[in-house]
């Protein structure tokens, strides 16, 4: 359902972009990069967060870490990651196919601004196996994303 719930999403925001559907498993950013022949950095990791009762996505860059005073800032308290229990049943989306497109309900998205450092980024796409290619500033166009920094400078 969740490949399928990406698809007519996109079919809708964005019909000019093909789900790209491998043979290997793209699950972890190292999996990803090696199925689409990137770096990890290009890698959109969508993490699943929630301050208080508040649940929210993060898309960051794949070698990206959270910093947790820049992120207590931006979100307004202390953050702390979906159990994996739980990611599934609120996104609709299995873990390792986790993404901003065709969610199970109205989550708020932010991208951060780690991102910007590409030309395109590659995204999960609702399953194990499955991404896009896209301009940061399109994923965030077609998702109503605000744009975050609450990433640490990667390291050189």
């Amino acid at each position: 359902m969740s490949l399928e719930s990406v698809r007519a999403h996109l079919d809708t925001a964005a019909p000019d972009i093909d789900i790209i559907e491998t043979e290997a498993s793209s699950a972890t950013v190292e999996e990803a990069a090696s199925a689409h022949n990137v770096a990890p950095a290009q890698i959109a990791k969508t993490l699943s967060f929630s301050v208080k009762d508040d649940v929210f996505l993060l898309v960051a860059r794949g070698d990206a870490r959270i910093d947790n005073k820049k992120a207590k800032a931006a979100f307004g308290g202390k953050v702390k990651m979906l159990p994996l229990e739980d990611v599934e049943a609120i996104t609709g989306h299995p873990v390792g196919g986790v993404c901003p497109f065709g969610l199970a309900s109205p989550i708020r998205v932010y991208c951060d601004e780690s991102l910007k450092a590409f030309d395109e980024v590659v995204p999960a796409a609702g399953s194990r196996n499955a991404a896009i290619r896209i301009a940061p500033e399109r994923l965030a166009e077609i998702t109503g994303a605000d744009w975050v920094d609450v990433c640490a400078e990667p390291a050189a």
